[in-house]
């Protein structure tokens, strides 16, 4: 074995020993729910965004707060309502008078925004104008006040939560918003095992604490470090294919997609699906993807992507439905060879 080779290993195994570490951390506090808890660690590390749907009262705000004490970040909280402005979230730009001079200036005072885990709470309670206000922030990581550009602390990440059941008074995010998320995982009640712990936890004065497992620096290199693993071409392409499927009347789209999709998925979808491979590569202590390592993230990195059209809604087929039909009939190598430019 090569000094390099052995030398990758190690950074693999490292990097699955401290994610395991993460996850025991929040096992400390969080009930069940290992997949949720497990795809917002692999979205954290590509460097995405995580949209969490579900109904109330199923941790999704405690699960953040918990991802904030083991990562050692600055935790910053937006509850989202219909009177909620843009300058509530980015900051402002307000007149302060020096005392010795008399002289009055413009200072900029911050917005919640200005953190590195952002809970948006229950995110499409505000107006579209307020929504738009994360566009910036999600995508360029950077806000813009009166024509200057402030950088965001790295690293950033949003975490939004939205409830499916209470419609009334909510604005359904556009389109353009939800395309930022790098995934969207639908919290699912908690079963009978895990009801009695929480019970345990929350009804008998035991207050478990998450340790604190990385910091701000270690982060942003084991990021750096995934956008390094390697994917071969064919793995790649499957990926393509995948989100090309989900194009209505496209080369490779299915046949659920030509009758309930209107619009598929932008290039975001494609690149959510290679950085979550990668990591969980990683996880597997391999330093390649795998065509189970793409499938595993066709789910959460694309579902939100998709657009159903009249038929598909009015037949309450849901997005999900189509994914896996998608994921069902694309083969994963195809017999041709890729032509590369």
């Amino acid at each position: 074995m090569t000094k390099e080779m052995s030398n990758v290993e190690d950074k693999c195994r490292d990097f699955r020993n401290k994610f395991d570490a993460l996850r025991r951390e929040m096992g400390r506090v969080i009930v069940g729910h290992e997949d949720i808890v497990e795809s917002v660690l692999v979205c954290l590390f590509c460097g995405g965004h995580v949209l969490l749907e579900g109904v109330p009262g199923l941790g999704k705000t405690l699960l953040v707060r918990t991802l904030s004490s083991v990562f050692s970040l600055e935790f910053r909280r937006i509850q989202f309502t219909p009177d909620l402005m843009p300058a509530d979230i980015i900051g402002t730009n307000i007149v302060m008078e020096d005392q010795a001079s008399g002289r009055r200036r413009f200072e900029f005072q911050p917005g919640p925004i200005f953190g590195q885990i952002i809970l948006a709470d229950e995110i499409n309670r505000a107006t579209p104008k307020t929504q738009s206000a994360m566009l910036e922030a999600m995508q360029e990581h950077s806000v813009t006040s009166r024509g200057q550009v402030r950088k965001l602390p790295e690293p950033f990440i949003v975490l939004a939560t939205q409830n499916p059941i209470e419609q009334e008074g909510t604005y359904p995010l556009p389109e353009a918003q939800l395309d930022r998320f790098f995934f969207k995982l639908l919290v699912p009640y908690s079963n009978r095992q895990e009801l009695r712990g929480i019970i345990d936890r929350t009804t008998t004065g035991a207050d478990p604490q998450a340790g604190a497992v990385l910091n701000a620096e270690q982060i942003m290199q084991a990021q750096e470090l995934v956008r390094h693993v390697v994917i071969a071409e064919h793995v790649q392409d499957y990926a393509i294919r995948l989100v090309l499927a989900t194009h209505p009347q496209g080369e490779f789209a299915a046949e659920t997609t030509n009758r309930f999709v209107r619009f598929g998925s932008s290039p975001r979808g494609v690149q959510a699906l290679v950085l979550s491979g990668k990591v969980r590569a990683m996880l597997d202590e391999r330093y390649h993807v795998s065509f189970g390592d793409i499938e595993a993230s066709v789910l959460p990195a694309l579902r939100h992507r998709i657009l159903l059209n009249f038929e598909g809604q009015a037949e309450g087929v849901t997005t999900d439905e189509v994914l896996k039909q998608i994921i069902k009939t694309t083969p994963k190598a195809l017999e041709q060879k890729l032509d590369v430019p």
